[in-house]
Order: C-alpha cells, then sequence, then structure tokens
C-alpha cells in the first residue's frame, strides 16, 4: 500500500501526516504480539474447559479486527467529536454499569458483565476512557470561568461510579479510576492542599475498603503473606518467570500454562516469562513505557487544557493497566483481575482500549498552527 502524498488533502490523507505513526506502529505491535501469545496460552485453558484447542484464538481475531477499526476510525475524529463521543458513551456506561446491579452475570462472585447472547460485556472496561475524556472537558470549563463548578460534577460523577463499581465489586477497577481522576486534578492545577486533602481521602477509602471488604482484605493479607492463604495462581506465575530465565524455554514449551487457569488473559505475562524469557518481557515493558512517553511528548506541545487533561489522564489510565497486570504477575502489587493491554484475551477490554488509544491518536495529531510530525 503506498501512504498518501502531502498534497493528498482527503480524510485518510490529511490523517496520515498528522497522526502519531509511532505509536500507532507500537500498538499493532502489541496487538500482534497479543494474537501470539494467546495462540501460545489459552488451548490447554480451552482445553481444561472441554472447548475446541483454537476457541479463544478464533475469538481473540474476530475481536481484535473490529477493535483495530474502532481505533482507526476514532482516531480520525476532531477532539470536539471525541468528546461528544465520550460525553455519549459514559451515558451508555453509566446505563449498563446499572443493568449489571439487575440483570449482571455473575462470574467469580461478581456481577461485572452483562449476557448478549454468547457474549459477555463488562461495561466498567468502558467508563474509564469515557470518564476521563468527560471529566477532562468539566475541569477545562472550570479553568476558563471560575464560576463553574465543575470539580463538584466531576466530583459527583466520581462518587457514582465509584459506586457502581464497589457494588460489583470491582475495587481493583475503582482504584484505577480514581487514580485517573487525581491525576487530571493534579494536572489540571487544583492547589496542593485540595491535593492533600484528596490523597488523605483516598487513603481513607482503601482502608475503609480493607476493614469492610473481606475479598479485599484477604487479597491484600495474602500479597503481605502468602502463606495467609491461597496463592495459587501468584505462586505459578512466579514459577513460570524462574523456568523461564533469560532466553525462556522456547515457543510452545511452557508447562505453567497446563495448570495456570487465567493463563490466557489476567496471566498471559507469565506466559511471556516461560516461553520466551526476560528480554522479551522486557521488551514488552519498554513498548508500554514508549507508547506512554510518546503520548505525553506529544500532548505537551499542546496548548489546550481539554486536550492536555484527556491526553493524559487516558495515558495514565493506560500505562496503570499494564503497571497492574504485570505487577501482579510478578507479586509486586496484590492480585487484580486486569488485562494486560491489546496481549490479554477479553474481548469488552480490547474494545475499550481500542477507544481508549484511538481517543489518545486523535488529540495528539498535529492540527494548524503546531509543529511537523516527528
Amino acid at each position: 500500500m503506498i501512504p498518501p502524498t502531502r498534497a493528498d488533502t482527503s480524510i485518510i490523507g490529511r490523517w496520515w501526516w498528522t497522526v502519531d505513526r509511532w505509536m500507532l506502529v507500537a500498538l499493532f505491535a502489541l496487538s500482534v504480539a497479543g494474537i501470539l501469545m494467546v495462540m501460545a496460552a489459552s488451548p490447554a485453558v480451552a482445553e481444561r474447559l472441554g472447548l475446541e484447542s483454537f476457541h479463544f484464538v478464533r475469538r481473540q481475531f474476530i475481536f481484535l479486527i473490529p477493535a483495530l477499526a474502532i481505533m482507526i476510525v476514532v482516531s480520525l475524529l476532531s477532539p470536539l467529536a471525541v468528546r461528544r463521543v465520550a460525553m455519549a458513551g459514559l451515558l451508555l456506561t453509566l446505563l449498563g454499569l446499572l443493568a449489571t446491579m439487575v440483570i449482571g452475570h455473575e462470574v467469580n462472585g461478581a456481577s461485572r458483565w452483562i449476557k448478549l447472547g454468547p457474549l459477555l460485556m463488562q461495561p466498567s472496561e468502558f467508563v474509564k476512557p469515557t470518564l476521563a475524556v468527560v471529566t477532562a472537558w468539566i475541569i477545562a470549563e472550570r479553568q476558563k470561568n471560575e464560576e463553574f463548578p465543575g470539580y463538584s460534577i466531576a466530583g459527583g460523577l466520581l462518587l457514582a461510579v465509584l459506586a457502581f463499581l464497589v457494588a460489583q465489586p470491582d475495587f481493583g477497577m475503582a482504584v484505577v479510576v480514581g487514580t485517573v481522576f487525581f491525576a487530571q486534578l493534579f494536572m489540571g492545577g487544583m492547589p496542593m492542599t485540595w491535593v492533600a486533602v484528596l490523597v488523605v481521602i483516598g487513603l481513607g477509602g482503601m482502608s475503609l475498603a480493607y476493614m469492610l471488604l473481606p475479598h479485599v482484605a484477604s487479597r491484600i493479607d495474602r500479597f503481605l503473606d502468602p502463606t495467609s492463604g491461597d496463592s495459587y495462581q501468584v505462586d505459578k506465575s512466579i514459577e513460570a518467570f524462574v523456568n523461564g530465565g533469560v532466553f525462556g524455554r522456547g515457543p510452545g514449551e511452557g508447562v505453567v500454562k497446563l495448570v495456570l487457569p487465567d493463563a490466557h488473559s489476567d496471566f498471559i505475562f507469565a506466559v511471556v516469562g516461560e516461553e520466551f524469557g526476560l528480554f522479551a518481557g522486557l521488551t514488552i515493558v519498554a513498548v508500554f513505557a514508549f507508547v506512554v512517553l510518546r503520548g505525553f511528548y506529544r500532548m505537551l506541545q499542546e496548548r489546550n487544557v481539554f486536550i492536555l487533561l484527556a491526553t493524559g489522564g487516558l495515558l495514565v489510565q493506560f500505562g496503570a493497566q499494564a503497571i497492574v497486570n504485570m505487577g501482579v504477575n510478578t507479586r509486586l502489587l496484590p492480585a487484580k483481575g486486569m488485562t494486560l493491554p491489546f496481549i490479554s484475551y477479553g474481548g469488552s477490554s480490547l474494545f475499550a482500549l481500542a477507544l481508549t488509544m484511538g481517543m489518545v491518536l486523535a488529540l495528539t495529531r498535529r492540527r494548524s498552527g503546531r509543529g511537523p510530525a516527528v
């Protein structure tokens, strides 16, 4: 395929010369790595569940093609259109979160999913990018007009979302959403006194969760003292990294995936470590770091407050999700079911991440009056 020339003024032509092509390449690389790792990790899981060996691989292909299409289409949008999509998406997501409390499909004791025929959709995955963009717009409006109660409105939205997430329960997702919100307030220039107050409130909320929610206390206790309860998946994950060493056992030669229940999803990074070794794991970490740092580099050349806050929030969310997944796999963080972006198996997660990074690509495109793409 021949790329468009600079004289091409079509939508695709303008997109090609203004979008961050390096970030686009990195995201496609993660997607390809994801397919390869699902092919390596999922057959053993499928067979244990009585499914055909490549059941999850086929489904991941089916999910990936429209997800990448969503990312490209969203990256064509203007900042105004991104904001409108986020507002509509947040409204639908809140309705979805409400629906999970009534008709939610329970998995492992949590009602986070809505069953749509043969598919399960997790609305909370979509609340992360949509809330980040809407919050950025509200805070930006507050910057323009100090009489506008932006912080109160944004805080009210956050509390509503957190209430839904805790009710599911999904405390880990609540922590990620709260972290993104805090980061946006910090980038938005909130006085340090209020920042300190929010930190205290956040720590207080985590303490209450530990005292009042048994499953949260159990996960933290098992993190601090692995002998205090069941830590089978994390133990097997560490075993996988030990088996893999520096260069790995080789593609398809991993053995831990044969007994690791979530080897194709939450613990796919352990499969990377066992079959491809330390260097492959560090390469994946480097690609995630590149995407986040590249995004911040492009973002910092922007003067529009909304774009700064929205892009910053989306990148913090993307980076935090990767850190949580890899941290859990390496026992650096308490256990939390969270996918590795673009690599783990999962439809809702993949579509939400495509929306997230499509928005980042759209918001970091070069616009009139700004320098050429680097």
